[in-house]
């Protein structure tokens, strides 16, 4: 397999001295550096060395996934699950990289939940529950869960940026697709695509249809000819739907993607209305002697035609930049720090602050201009969320966002000196501001597209994923093992709905560090309400100390597998001590 060391040229001396611990732990140090290969590689060596090793095969499991190989990622998580079925660290990882393998999220669901069971105590399975609801698009549900877990551990990452996400009511990427369907989300992914391509293709033919035929049409002996190549374009839609209804495959799922995401039902539907429409404006058009109460229908038809996917768009920004509670996000984003997922959400949610600011001065705006000047005063306390949301967010945002946000107080400021004074330089300045923050906003977006970067828009929100399930195991010392190998007799502690209960037991350790206890029916029928339990051995030799190992019991074919959880070791106390 080659050499490998702390900095990769190590020689073979090192490795034979190297232990299948010292090796996960170089493996561990690895992935936490950024070097999945290498770290790979340390965590193969683990295994070779102690197959029976549980962390070896998680961090085996951690490096796959963090290389991108889910279905490689799969089997030895599996397999430290079996060699260590108590251990909530392995179904931690099981449940990590099952959630990413179609069809096996009923699977991921029940590990989290296992391991949320064997470690009430931890923060990482509360964090995994919230991941699961929060990729479910269930927000109540991941709240609660990423809230249970902060309670363990209020400095979480993880939990403090995805609770953001979901106090503003994110969407993941591919919100039409469900991740617990079975089927493999880039088929749904391919049939998402197709809708909206042929959506898209269809509005834009027709309102360029719309707009050549209305030019058209004034001149009398090109208006048979206008209407000839309407039709045309209603029967070069033909092609075009067939051709991409080819591409859904899926189409049992379309009903549920659409219900899942919205914004593609109604793309799809404005488009099935736009070819509606035109149809009917143009056989409107063709009536030799239409009435003329006609007309506004006949117009209205061609606006729905034109205006309806930049009506559609407008909406969809509207409606996202309104959703959720952006103030209580940016400030679980600012509590933490070294995150770069916390800063980019945050710069995301100030311009999403920023975009409700300007929607709300606009109406305003000209609703004074309409009704009463003087009403434009109120202007000036606009801003102020804006400002505010910058200190819970403690940074100030990019340069674009500080360019568009002096330009929105400069619009509020200016509209109101226009209107307390009837000032006309002061409507002109603020209405110019107003446009003019509009142009940072359009130019700001257009860099980020051409550059493929995070442009100021909800869909540049992104979750937190870091890597779960790679905390080292708990050994057992010789000295353990020898107190349980030998001791006459072991005792096993478990809880009831009466209290706790204390019953003798026999058992062996194995040599991964498992205890295999024998024990009474009352013992099973315990552990299968509460699998934490606790067993006591006594040193067999000189009885000179006293061994606690806290675990999780799991019912096997014929005895109690105990996982070790935390291993507890004591002195008796001398003989003057015991006066």
């Amino acid at each position: 397999m080659g050499t490998v060391g702390n900095d990769g040229s190590a020689g073979k001396d090192d490795i034979s001295d190297k232990s299948s611990r010292e090796w996960c732990t170089e493996a561990l140090t690895r992935l936490t550096a950024g070097r999945p290969e290498s770290a790979l590689e340390a965590a193969r060596r683990a295994a070779d060395l102690d197959p029976g090793d549980e962390w070896a095969h998680r961090l085996i499991s951690l490096a796959h996934e963090r290389l991108g190989r889910d279905a490689d990622a799969l089997p030895p998580a599996e397999r430290a699950a079996d060699l260590a079925p108590g251990s909530w660290s392995a179904r931690v990882r099981l449940a990590s990289i099952s959630r990413r393998i179609p069809g096996r999220w009923s699977e991921a669901v029940a590990d989290a939940v296992l391991a949320a069971r064997f470690a009430p105590e931890e923060a990482d399975p509360e964090v995994l529950l919230g991941d699961l609801a929060l990729l479910r698009g269930d927000h109540p549900e991941a709240e609660r869960a990423y809230r249970a877990a902060l309670a363990r551990a209020p400095a979480h990452p993880q939990a403090r940026v995805n609770l953001a996400l979901c106090l503003l009511r994110w969407d993941r990427p591919r919100p039409h697709h469900d991740p617990a369907w079975p089927v493999d989300p880039r088929q749904t992914g391919r049939a998402r695509r197709a809708l909206e391509v042929w959506a898209r293709q269809a509005r834009l033919l027709l309102a360029v249809a719309t707009i050549a035929v209305a030019a058209a049409a004034p001149a009398l002996d090109a208006a048979a000819w206008a209407r000839a190549g309407g039709f045309a374009a209603l029967a070069a839609l033909v092609p075009l739907t067939i051709r991409q209804a080819r591409r859904v495959g899926v189409w049992a799922y379309v009903p549920a993607m659409a219900g899942r995401d919205p914004w593609l039902g109604a793309a799809v539907v404005s488009a099935g209305l736009s070819v509606s429409a035109f149809a009917a404006w143009l056989l409107l058009g063709a009536v030799p002697a239409a009435p003329s109460w006609l007309d506004p229908v006949w117009a209205g038809l061609a606006g729905i035609v034109v205006l309806m996917w930049p009506a559609l768009t407008v909406v969809r920004v509207l409606a996202e930049a309104w959703r959720g509670r952006p103030m209580p996000a940016l400030a679980e984003l600012g509590s933490v720090t070294g995150e770069r997922t916390a800063a980019r959400n945050a710069g995301v949610t100030l311009w999403i602050v920023l975009i409700r600011t300007w929607s709300v001065l606009v109406p305003l705006v000209g609703g004074a201009l309409a009704v009463e000047p003087r009403a434009a005063v109120a202007a000036v306390a606009v801003p102020f969320p804006m400002l505010r949301a910058c200190l819970r967010a403690r940074r100030r945002g990019d340069g674009w966002f500080l360019a568009a946000g002096c330009l929105v107080a400069l619009a509020a400021l200016g509209c109101a000196v226009g209107g307390a004074l009837e000032s006309a330089w002061g409507w002109r300045a603020g209405l110019g501001a107003l446009g003019a923050a509009l142009a940072v906003f359009a130019v700001r977006a257009l860099r980020a597209w051409w550059r493929g970067a995070p442009g100021p828009w909800r869909a540049s929100l992104v979750m937190c994923d870091l890597p779960m399930g790679g905390a080292p195991s708990v050994t057992l010392s010789s000295e353990v093992r020898q107190a349980f190998a030998y001791a006459r007799s072991l005792v096993l502690s478990y809880g009831d709905p009466m209290g706790p209960r204390v019953v003798g037991a026999s058992g062996s350790v194995t040599s991964s560090g498992e205890l295999r206890l024998i024990a009474g029916p009352e013992a099973w029928e315990g552990v299968e309400a509460d699998p934490r339990v606790a067993v006591f051995a006594a040193d067999p030799l000189q009885r000179r100390f006293w061994v606690e190992v806290r675990g999780i019991a799991l019912p096997g074919p014929d005895v109690l597998r105990v996982t070790p959880k935390q291993v507890l070791v004591g002195e008796f106390p001398g003989r003057h001590q015991r006066r």
